[in-house]
């Protein structure tokens, strides 16, 4: 069992706060790799996640990228920290958080993106443009200020 699982127990359903790392994944034709969601059900999304007790940021963009697409990133640039009261999160189970999001930016990796866990119904490369509308709340900022970005 995780550490939110553990917390959770102590602490039942309140709200509480919780950092998470998420990576935007680019290959060489400039398209964006984006995670088809368990949940929230059919939003898109960047792979990443929660941190565990004794991770780096870093550490925990690596895991959940390994975990949830089968790829080994490579160098990390930061790219930003997102938080506020625009990232309340909800899970399945009703339980709460506000999430600070540390995001990276990724263009050296290895192996296929294959889904490799249960947190994803579809992996899929994206040109800017063609970047779906159906995007989970928290992560719709990232990826906008990402294809802003990369349209200067």
């Amino acid at each position: 069992m995780g550490y939110i699982e553990d917390l959770r127990k102590i602490i039942g359903h309140r709200c509480i706060s919780l950092t998470g790392s998420v990576v935007i994944i680019t290959d060489k034709e400039g398209r964006i790799l984006l995670q088809k969601r368990t949940h929230p059900k059919g939003k898109w999304g960047l792979p990443g996640g929660l941190m565990e007790l004794e991770e780096s940021t870093e550490e925990t963009a690596r895991r959940e990228v390994r975990e949830e697409t089968s790829l080994e990133v490579g160098e990390l640039s930061l790219f930003g920290v997102y938080s506020g009261k625009d990232y309340l999160c909800t899970g399945e189970s009703g339980d709460r958080w506000y999430v600070v999001i540390v995001v990276y930016t990724c263009e050296d990796f290895s192996g296929e993106a294959i889904i490799s866990d249960g947190e994803s119904e579809r992996l899929e490369w994206f040109l800017p443009e063609d970047i779906p509308a159906e995007l989970a709340k928290t992560h719709k900022p990232i990826i906008d200020d990402w294809r802003n970005k990369t349209s200067r």
